[in-house]
């Protein structure tokens, strides 16, 4: 059996090793390059650990490269589509199915060779581009303190594992649910970057408690620093949170809080701009109980958040493989 997925997947095996293996060399090339660039900006300051992070005005971001590095993100689905959908669906259509089935070889076996086989596989092809993927972006990631970021945190580490085997278990079940190709091609493309938007967008923050914080509202910097994810800021009075006001007109102080919520007793020192009056103003604020407040998640739980959400999709494929041999050893699958 083993012999026979080879000989159904070594046209795949080989394209995909032979993209892996463009990509790894552009990845290689590009990566040396924005490492001596980033050594040339800051080479001066890092052994003194008096370089100042984060920093946007350095070119790192790899340009047309940089594109490519985030549109690994739709690899997975891509694998999920091309590979995981037809697997059983292609046999069902065909008729093929029926006829493996018979030949003295289990529904179950014939399953579980296959999948356990192209999940190795996904497995493999998603840490590859992972270690690739974080290995190219270590100048951007200390440079711009942004591994939290959307475009970042899911393009690293062993998010592309785990997105992969996720990807490719959704497509195995679309596949065996429709019974049609093309059916289960749309599933898994629709079903795979859902989930991956509605965890992006509204779970992962709260994967651990947020840190919240409250400082001085005279303060130019939060604690939020080198590379935390801020999730809300803003400024507080003695009531709470404020609503700040809308308009492109508004008169701010150098902290960005707006004139136009000072209370009646801080308004006399309410002089935009001029230095003296505004830390007066500052000054005046605070003893009155204003302040600024800070939520957020410290650039220490990257990782732990990493094997979360690994966690997460590795247990969504596991319920799906689940869900297809469910359905596989039904009489009229």
């Amino acid at each position: 059996m083993t012999w026979l997925v080879w000989r159904q997947y070594r046209a795949s095996a080989a394209i995909a090793a032979a993209l892996l293996a463009a990509f790894a060399a552009l990845a290689v090339f590009t990566g040396l390059h924005a490492a001596s660039v980033f050594q040339a900006a800051f080479g001066a300051c890092l052994p003194a650990h008096t370089c100042r992070f984060p920093v946007d005005n350095v070119p790192l971001d790899g340009g047309p490269v940089g594109f490519i590095i985030e549109f690994t993100l739709a690899v997975p689905a891509l694998g999920g589509m091309f590979i995981g959908a037809p697997l059983v669906a292609r046999e069902v259509e065909t008729g093929t199915g029926q006829f493996v089935w018979t030949q003295g070889l289990t529904r179950r076996r014939w399953l579980a060779v296959k999948v356990g086989w192209l999940l190795l596989a996904a497995l493999a092809w998603g840490g590859a581009v992972g270690a690739l993927v974080t290995w190219w972006s270590g100048p951007k990631n200390a440079a711009y303190a942004n591994a939290f970021s959307p475009g970042t945190f899911d393009v690293q580490g062993i998010m592309p594992a785990a997105y992969s085997l996720f990807a490719l278990a959704l497509g195995i079940a679309a596949g065996t649910l429709t019974r049609r190709v093309l059916p289960a091609l749309g599933v898994t493309l629709f079903g795979y970057f859902a989930v991956r938007l509605a965890v992006m967008g509204w779970i992962r923050q709260h994967y651990m408690t947020a840190v919240y914080a409250t400082f001085s509202i005279g303060k130019n910097s939060s604690p939020a620093s080198g590379g935390s994810w801020v999730l809300a800021q803003g400024f507080r009075g003695p009531n709470g949170p404020l609503a700040m006001p809308n308009g492109d007109n508004i008169a701010i102080v150098g902290n960005g809080f707006p004139v136009s919520l000072a209370p009646q007793a801080c308004r006399a020192f309410a002089s935009p701009g001029r230095a003296p009056a505004e830390g007066k103003l500052l000054s005046c604020l605070t003893s009155h109980g204003y302040t600024q407040y800070v939520s957020y998640q410290p650039a220490g739980r990257y990782w732990p958040f990493q094997f979360i959400e690994a966690g997460i999709f590795i247990a969504l494929a596991a319920a799906l493989v689940a869900l297809t041999f469910a359905l596989i050893n039904r009489r009229d699958a």
